[in-house]
């Protein structure tokens, strides 16, 4: 036990050590959206269910997800990438500032901001829709911009870190990442300490020789395949058939028949299902599903990894990470293998093997993202491997706990490790910029968010029970409270009666209150618009329709809620006791003892 708590202290001191590390973030940046319906019956015109949306949710994804998992561990988070001027691009926006992402991302007119659009119902993700394809080239302007943006936001970096910064490459064959942008980035890899790629086709970028490559299996296989030649490896127990033309841009299937060091794939075993191919490259088009409707084919390399007896991917793996690591030129290779964790390699040649617990997809995408930003940050501050590599697959596997895109918070990891967490300040008062990156991860997770405001001069039951009625409303209930100032404009010079350090400090410390945040202006509005919340609640007897804010709370996509006060429990009330009381006359004392307050 105690060996497992100095263990626990030990990866609990790099995560505080990465904190403020400045890490550059360039590629496919992406918008994940998130529809939640409900259906109760068949439409008539054919046997497909009819959806009621009762919720919807959008996250960054792809590259820009990377330097969300980046800010939430810790890290300071530049994103470079291309982002169409639409709707879409401009939700990305949105998530980038609530996780206080430096957004030094590049405006493309007429390219759309890259989407993945998923419909669930009772948490089953039923269809998804993609829009944003490498068709969406980048034109001579648009790469020159980019090229200007990554060498500023080099230097920014540098400039606030006073060293040379990480950089994080995400290249999903959408197109971000021309070969002109490659071409500088491999030509400027000097001005990065530590360079982490996490590539669909590793072979485009063999000259960075970055300090760790992540592939999934399947972009392992396929940069093994083509490195081959289309020929198999002796003693490995893989077999890539092509049919007639050129191997390298012909459907092809990779098919894993026994163990390394087996005597060669059985050619009369029983196909197994459909294997781990991993989503296809923009770049191999189409997939379609061959005869016997167990095995996938498009262009390019797609991976059985089910097919013989025996197949074990994690030693697979291990027996080839000397290959990957010489192929891509990378000090670390990090082979993910989804539900099976991960196998990691370095130059030592030790491999070394982690697990994750398996889960619906649904719970599971971004936590490549969160893999790649722990792993990226551990090694930039200089952790062994093997403390790289736990740390790496401990932030996967606790953002797996819902459906929605994955993000790994520092805090939550520190928790994982039993380690404390230290904050400045009081933990429930937070800052307008924290709040917002703080509400973005609960919504990611779809839950709920409930907001009320008001000045809380003096605490009476009628606040706590009111404050406990809100709570039962959603899953998160943040509280704002208006500054001294503010509350002097609405009640007048005497008030308030307590500061409003006395009064954040108070509500902080009731367990219905989730987090509090000082507002200056007369009307919470601007917060509102901040936080977007789920339910908005007012104390009254009055109905919501009466509520000033509550046109803009519809606005934007929440509901209004008034909540009555317990009778006589009053602010003003209290006060009004207070001072008709200090205004009796009072009978000399000539005790000793005072009598109780």
């Amino acid at each position: 036990m105690a060996g497992g708590a100095a263990e626990q202290r030990r990866l609990a001191a790099v995560v505080e050590g990465w904190l403020g590390r400045p890490v550059l973030v360039v590629g496919d940046a992406m918008l994940d959206e998130w529809r939640f319906a409900e259906s109760d019956r068949l439409c008539r015109e054919a046997p497909a269910p009819v959806l009621t949306l009762r919720r919807r949710i959008s996250a960054a994804g792809g590259a820009a997800n990377t330097a969300v998992n980046v800010a939430a561990l810790g890290g300071r988070a530049v994103l470079v990438a291309p982002v169409g001027a639409d709707v879409a691009g401009d939700e990305l926006h949105d998530c980038l500032d609530r996780a206080t992402v430096w957004d030094r991302t590049v405006a493309q007119p007429g390219r759309p901001t890259p989407v993945k659009r998923r419909m669930l119902a009772g948490n089953q993700i039923l269809l998804r829709e993609d829009s944003g394809d490498a068709d969406d080239a980048l034109d001579d302007d648009g790469v020159a911009r980019l090229l200007t943006a990554l060498d500023c936001a080099t230097e920014e970096l540098r400039a606030a870190g006073g060293a040379a910064p990480t950089l994080v490459v995400c290249d999903y064959g959408l197109g971000a990442l021309p070969a002109a942008v490659r071409a500088w980035l491999v030509s400027h890899r000097e001005r990065y300490a530590t360079v982490a790629l996490d590539a669909h086709d590793l072979a485009d970028w063999r000259g960075l020789a970055p300090t760790v490559v992540t592939p999934s299996f399947a972009e392992a296989t396929r940069l093994l395949a083509r490195a081959a030649g289309a020929r198999p490896a002796p003693g490995t127990g893989l077999h890539l058939d092509h049919p007639d033309g050129d191997p390298a841009d012909g459907p092809s299937e990779l098919t894993v028949g026994v163990s390394p060091g087996g005597a060669g794939p059985h050619q009369d075993a029983p196909r197994a299902g459909l294997g781990a191919t991993g989503e296809p490259t923009a770049g191999e088009g189409r997939v379609a599903m061959t005869g016997d409707g167990l095995t996938v084919t498009g262009t390019g390399v797609t991976v059985n990894a089910t097919v013989g007896e025996g197949v074990d991917r994690a030693v697979l793996a291990e027996s080839r990470l000397a290959e990957l690591r010489a192929h891509t030129g990378a000090d670390v290779v990090a082979v993910t293998l989804d539900t099976d964790g991960a196998v990691v390699g370095g130059a030592d040649g030790e491999p070394r093997r982690s697990h994750s617990t398996p889960v619906p997809a649904s719970h599971a995408v971004g936590a490549g993202d969160a893999y790649l930003a722990a792993m990226t940050l551990a090694l930039a501050a200089d952790a062994p491997l093997p403390t790289a590599a736990q740390l790496a697959q401990l932030a996967a596997t606790i953002t797996v706990s819902d459906t929605g895109t994955c993000v790994c918070r520092r805090e939550d990891l520190l928790v994982a490790l039993d380690a404390p967490v230290r904050r400045a300040g009081h933990r429930g008062l937070v800052g307008t910029d924290e709040l917002a990156a703080i509400v973005a991860e609960h919504r990611r997770a779809g839950r709920a968010v409930v907001f009320t405001n008001g000045c809380f001069d003096v605490l009476h039951r009628g606040h706590v029970r009111y404050l406990e009625q809100a709570r039962a409303l959603g899953d998160l209930l943040v509280v704002a409270v208006n500054s001294d100032g503010s509350v002097r404009r609405l009640k007048g010079p005497d008030r308030p009666v307590n500061p409003v350090e006395d009064r954040t400090a108070l509500l902080a410390a009731l367990a219905c209150v989730d987090h509090v945040v000082v507002f200056e202006a007369d009307s919470p509005a601007e917060l509102i618009e901040t936080v977007r919340p789920d339910v908005y609640v007012k104390g009254g007897d009055y109905p919501p329709e009466m509520v000033p804010e509550a046109p803009l709370v519809r606005r934007l996509g929440g509901q209004v809620r008034t909540l009555g006060y317990v009778p006589d429990r009053s602010t003003s009330a209290i006060i009004d006791r207070i001072r008709a009381h200090g205004q009796e006359p009072q009978e000399e004392d000539t005790s000793l003892t005072s009598k109780p307050s």
